[in-house]
């Protein structure tokens, strides 16, 4: 199996999830699209991950490569490619899908819990996870729901944050993120510092162990697709 990941931004990476999935034996490569590479050859892979960045979605004219990344994701869906987008991927997804995306009244940035729906007590990745879990957020902006796809969990900011739309799932928050990368980020607001970092370890390998617990179930749903 060959795991295939979009990255935005300079320091938006797999995180936690690439030492998962190396784990389990899946060969995981980058294309860095802020560096200039490219999305030939995308399909040929078996699961395809869009990361996050700074950027918005509709900001196309400054990052072309945006409007690529969704012309990829809808040929990916029409495809039923098992795909996952984090923070903006998941932006972008639904920007694929025709939601629309736009700034939300403030940004979210640190700790936060989310909240199962119904649709994502009864799903079979999200049902293994707590009604109610602490994640990482680092975003400003919010979407609509695509038509057809299940909302999956939500927060009391934003109440659109995780999505499914056949074998892919959209998270707006961050599970695989690391302590460095969270200590990296927070740079960008350091009156903010010390509530972000506090308790840091534990808390990011609390988040790494249910990211650990959504990515095996992602995969079991990705494997059954591809004996088909």
């Amino acid at each position: 199996m060959r795991l295939l990941a979009f990255e935005n931004a300079e320091g938006e990476h797999l995180g936690c999830l690439e030492e998962l999935a190396e784990a389990r034996g899946i060969e995981v490569e980058y294309r860095r699209l802020w560096r200039g590479d490219d999305l030939e050859g995308a399909l040929d892979y078996d699961l395809l991950v869009f990361l996050g960045g700074p950027m918005s979605v509709n900001e196309e004219s400054d990052y072309p490569y945006l409007a690529e990344e969704k012309a990829l994701i809808r040929r990916a869906l029409e495809v039923e490619k098992p795909l996952l987008g984090i923070c903006l991927g998941a932006q972008l997804i639904a920007s694929a899908l025709g939601a629309r995306v736009y700034p939300g009244r403030e940004r979210e940035l640190g700790w936060y819990p989310i909240t199962l729906t119904g649709e994502g007590r009864r799903d079979e990745v999200f049902s293994a996870f707590p009604h109610r879990l602490e994640v990482f957020h680092w975003h400003g902006e919010t979407f609509d729901l695509p038509a057809g796809a299940r909302l999956l969990a939500g927060s009391e900011l934003y109440p659109h944050q995780a999505f499914r739309t056949g074998r892919s799932y959209a998270l707006q928050y961050h599970l695989e993120v690391t302590a460095e990368m969270v200590r990296d980020w927070v740079r960008e607001v350091p009156e903010r510092r010390e509530e972000i970092l506090h308790n840091l370890e534990q808390r990011v390998a609390e988040l790494n162990r249910w990211a650990e617990v959504f990515f095996d179930g992602w995969l079991r749903l990705a494997s059954r697709s591809m004996r088909k």
